[in-house]
Parts: structure tokens; C-alpha cells; sequence
């Protein structure tokens, strides 16, 4: 029989025997009767009162049953049955039913998704994408970030693999869709990810790797029977009757029925283009702040403890929240980045938000956190005068952005501070010579953030960084400014993922307001697939 077992605790520096020892002991039983170990899944217990880190397993065995052995009482034990905890995906082959090849637009995890599981069914997707390959995008984010050159097209938030190309590359997601999820993470393996993916409750994979996964990524699509465009910009849709007929791509029309818009959260044109065609959008709540950082020696100390640096450990991480008081607003971090490096990012000309990136081993010197505060409707209703009510969010967004750009002179520098000078309401004039992100200058990052959002910043960072011991405030420093963690707009879709008055656009991901990481966004392009492949089925 089959059991699986939670809750195996083992020491930093087991062996994969100790595994087998640790069960046995769990089932009070003889190592000579266990076989076929699985490790589904694995975390780092290091709660304070354990004087030391430990791993954390769920593990699935095999038991002969010609021993007659009896499982112990125990919740943390129980029989699996025959069937896979997580059966494989069956996609449905469509034979050529639908009258035209559906489109995908945007070539994130979200489109990404989408397109390959299309191209599974047999539809013959065309993935357009406005930005570069991978090895030119590259080229093209290098220029920008040594000598402020911005391609608007080819960016750090445009081209293969979405925004976030150029980030931590983290895995974690709360969607409880265990099969898709799943479903997503073996094709990243499929495709050269480091297969503990699959079993670590914070999984990552960085910049590095997600460049060699990308192209291999495109393989598959391509091998499936789809499409590859790059430097293809959509412009325009074309509707008949309330239904999806066509599309318009660098001036050329191409006729489809279907099309999955998955454009990220800074394609300001398409919110643009889509608002002057009539599809329904909604205002979203989203969150503005300050990225900051400190030494990661720091950071691992607070965690860890005397075992930082263990080799099993890696750079710690952290999680902060500050609950809504009576003077001011919830406070949380966001995409931290362990030995990362901080990052300036842009889409056009003149605006500046930043971004935290890391590689695969995060070896940097400093981790970074996004700080954010979260911003509601009401917050940017001024903002909406002068262009479509539901895009007045943007508005609030493109304010800050124009601001940070000033405040760091153009060409793209970093505006920052030293925290103890934004406590103090200073204006900086010197930045620590240790940074990570050296094309950085001195700036009064309240001139850039409104009032709301640095009373917020101000109140909540001591408190929420006093718990992790031994931070020093001197040591850290803040970067402006943090606008585009997720989109301040929702393209309004039904229980059918189409949106709500135009049949045939199918919103994904993260630029459609509902989803917020790599992982989500592509179960959300699996899903628009999928509701896709029904909609052609059915008529």
C-alpha cells in the first residue's frame, strides 16, 4: 500500500537515508518493508523556539503488504489510493473546429500558458508579442540600465517572458488549483528548471535560468503546432454584433474569433485602445510604496540565527505586515528578493518605477522588499478627468512615475534615500558607496509619493522591521518608487472567462487584474485556454 506522511522533520545537513530512517521511526516500523520514497513537498521549519532550523517534509512511500504490517493511529498518516494525487491534464483535440486561429497576445507566463495548451489541442495558436526574444531583450535592458537607452518596445516590462523576466522569478502562489499549478511547474522542468521546483514550498528560479527556460518554452509552443511573433504590437480589435472578428497587428488585419489578451499591467496603449472600443473596464484597488534594502548578512542573521551561511539555507527571505490603525493604512511587503539587486524599470519616455531582480543562487550583498500601501478608487478619482474614468489609476500611477524621473534628474538614475533621512524628513546628500544599484542618487522621495502613502511608509517600516533583530536603520536604504505591483485596472470578464460585452476576448493574467505572480498568471492563461477549447467544442 501507498501512505503518505506529513510533518518529517530533519536536520540541515540530512542524507537521503535519514529520510528513510525518519519514516520508518514515523511508522514504527522496519526500513526493510518501505520503498519507492517521493518527496512532495519541502519547507524550512525555523520558528524561534527551535534551537535550530530544520526541514520540513511530506513524503509519499510504498509498503509491502506481505508483512501485514498495521499503520500506526496517527492524522499525519493515511492511504492513498490508486489513482495520482494530481491526474494529468487531458486536453481535448479539436479538430480543426474553429473557423480561425485564435490569438494570443503577450508572451508571459500567462500567454505563454495559454499558447502551449492551444497548441496542445491542435488549434495552431499565434502568439504575438510587441517586445524581443530573450538574447535581444537582453541586449536591450543592458543599454538602458548602463546608459539610460530606452527601447519602448523591448524593455525590462516588455518582450519574452513578460516582466517577470527581469525578478526573482518566484513560484509560490495561493491558487488551489493543485493540477494546473502543477501542470505548469513540470513544463518549466520540461523545459530546464532544476526539478526541486516541484517539491520546495518557495520555489524561484531567476533571472538566469528563466533566459534558458524562455526559448525552450517557445520550443514547445512551436512543436505543438503554434506561432511565434515578436515586434508584433496589436493596435486595435474589430467587432461585429457585440462578437470578436478580427484584430489589427502592426497595421495589418488578421481575422480571428478568439483572442487571449494577456498584456501584463503596463501596457497602458491596449488599456487605452480597449477603453475606446467599448470593452468594459473596472477601477482596481493596487498598492504604491518604496523598495527597500539592506545588507543580506542582516537579513540572515534575523533569520537564521548563528546558522547563517549553512549552504542548505541559502539567503533568508522575510514577510512583513502592519494591520490597518486608526491613523493609517495596512502595510505589507512585496516581491522580496534575497541577494538580489534593485532595479529601475520603464515602459515610455520620462516615467520611472523600480523593480528587485535576482539570480538563481541570489548571491548579492543586499536583499530588497517592495513596502507598499495599498490605494483604492477613491484615492485617484481626480486622476480620471481627463482620460477614461476606469483608467484614472494609471493616472495616479503616471504622476508618481513622472515624478520619480524628475527627482532623479532623467536618464533613468534611481531617486533614493537613506531610511533615517526619510524618517526624519531630510533631504539626503550622500548614498552609502555600498548599494546595489550604483546608477542611484540622492532625492527627497517625498516630493514623489503622495502625503498618505509616506505618513503610511514612516509609521509602519520601524515597526515591521523591528521584527527582525539586529537590523540597523543606518545600513538601510530606500529606493522611489514602487507603482506597479499589480494593475490598477480589471478588464470586466464572465463566469466564461470573455469579457462581459465582447464575445470571443478572453482577459488573462496579471494586465486583466486577476492574477498577481508567475504562477497565477499562468494558471490564468490555462484556464483561458481552456475556456477557449469549450467555447469551440460547443459550437
Amino acid at each position: 500500500m501507498r501512505v503518505k506522511i506529513t510533518q518529517i522533520q530533519l536536520p540541515l545537513d540530512y542524507e537521503e537515508k535519514d529520510i528513510f530512517a525518519a519514516v520508518a521511526a514515523k511508522l514504527k516500523c522496519s526500513e526493510n518493508i518501505l520503498s519507492g520514497l517521493e518527496i512532495i513537498r519541502r519547507s524550512i521549519d525555523a520558528r524561534k523556539r527551535r534551537e535550530e532550523p530544520v526541514f520540513s517534509m511530506h513524503v509519499e512511500i510504498e509498503i509491502s503488504e506481505s508483512t501485514g504490517f498495521l499503520l500506526p493511529d496517527d492524522k499525519e498518516i493515511r492511504i492513498i489510493s490508486g489513482q495520482k494525487i494530481l491526474p494529468e491534464i487531458i486536453i481535448p483535440k479539436t479538430s480543426g473546429k474553429a473557423m480561425t486561429r485564435p490569438v494570443i497576445v503577450g508572451s508571459g507566463p500567462s500567454g505563454l500558458m495559454a499558447a502551449l495548451t492551444l497548441a496542445e489541442a491542435g488549434l495552431s495558436p499565434i502568439l504575438i508579442e510587441r517586445g524581443s526574444p530573450v538574447r535581444e531583450r537582453t541586449s536591450q535592458v543592458s543599454l538602458f540600465w548602463k546608459k539610460g537607452e530606452l527601447n519602448p518596445e523591448g524593455n525590462v516590462l516588455f518582450g519574452e517572458g513578460g516582466a517577470g523576466l527581469f525578478s526573482d522569478g518566484k513560484l509560490t502562489t495561493r491558487s488551489k488549483d493543485r493540477i494546473s499549478v502543477r501542470r505548469f511547474l513540470e513544463t518549466l522542468v520540461k523545459c530546464g528548471a532544476p526539478e526541486e521546483i516541484l517539491i520546495d514550498s518557495e520555489p524561484h528560479l531567476g533571472t538566469d535560468i528563466l533566459k534558458k527556460i524562455l526559448p525552450a518554452f517557445r520550443n514547445l509552443i512551436e512543436g505543438a503546432g503554434g506561432e511565434v511573433r515578436f515586434h508584433s504590437r496589436l493596435e486595435g480589435i474589430r467587432a461585429e454584433n457585440g462578437r470578436l472578428c478580427g484584430i489589427t497587428v502592426n497595421g495589418e488585419d488578421i481575422d480571428t474569433q478568439f483572442c487571449i489578451l494577456a498584456t501584463g499591467h503596463s501596457a497602458r496603449d491596449i488599456y487605452q485602445m480597449l477603453a475606446a472600443s467599448g470593452v468594459m473596464l473596472e477601477q482596481k484597488s493596487f498598492a504604491v510604496g518604496l523598495r527597500l534594502e539592506l545588507p543580506q548578512e542582516r537579513i540572515d542573521r534575523a533569520q537564521w540565527g548563528s546558522f547563517a551561511g549553512h549552504t542548505r539555507l541559502g539567503p533568508a527571505g522575510f514577510h512583513l505586515a502592519l494591520k490597518e490603525t486608526g491613523k493609517n493604512r495596512a502595510c505589507y511587503t512585496f516581491c522580496m528578493c534575497p541577494g538580489g539587486t534593485v532595479i529601475p524599470c520603464a515602459s515610455s519616455h520620462g516615467f520611472l518605477t523600480s523593480n528587485g531582480m535576482s539570480l538563481s543562487s541570489r548571491p548579492g550583498k543586499f536583499g530588497n522588499a517592495a513596502f507598499l500601501v495599498p490605494v483604492n478608487p477613491s484615492d485617484y478619482a481626480d486622476h480620471g478627468k481627463e482620460i477614461f474614468p476606469a483608467l484614472a489609476g494609471i493616472g495616479f500611477q503616471i504622476k508618481i512615475e513622472q515624478l520619480a524621473y524628475k527627482a532623479a534628474g532623467g536618464d533613468y538614475y534611481l531617486p533614493a534615500s537613506p531610511l533615517s533621512d526619510f524618517l526624519a524628513d531630510r533631504n539626503p546628500n550622500t548614498l552609502p558607496e555600498r548599494r546595489s544599484w550604483p546608477r542611484s542618487i540622492p532625492a527627497d522621495l517625498q516630493v514623489i509619493l503622495p502625503d498618505f502613502i509616506c505618513a503610511t511608509l514612516k509609521a509602519a517600516i520601524p515597526g515591521m522591521l523591528s521584527l527582525l533583530k539586529g537590523i540597523i536603520h543606518e545600513e538601510i536604504l530606500l529606493y522611489a518608487a514602487e507603482t506597479r505591483s499589480s494593475s490598477p485596472v480589471r478588464i470586466s470578464r464572465n463566469e466564461t472567462g470573455e469579457s462581459v460585452n465582447l464575445s470571443g476576448l478572453f482577459p488573462s493574467g496579471e494586465g486583466a487584474g486577476y492574477a498577481g505572480g508567475i504562477v497565477s498568471s499562468a494558471v490564468d492563461g490555462l484556464r483561458a485556454a481552456e475556456a477557449v477549447i469549450r467555447k469551440i467544442t460547443d459550437e
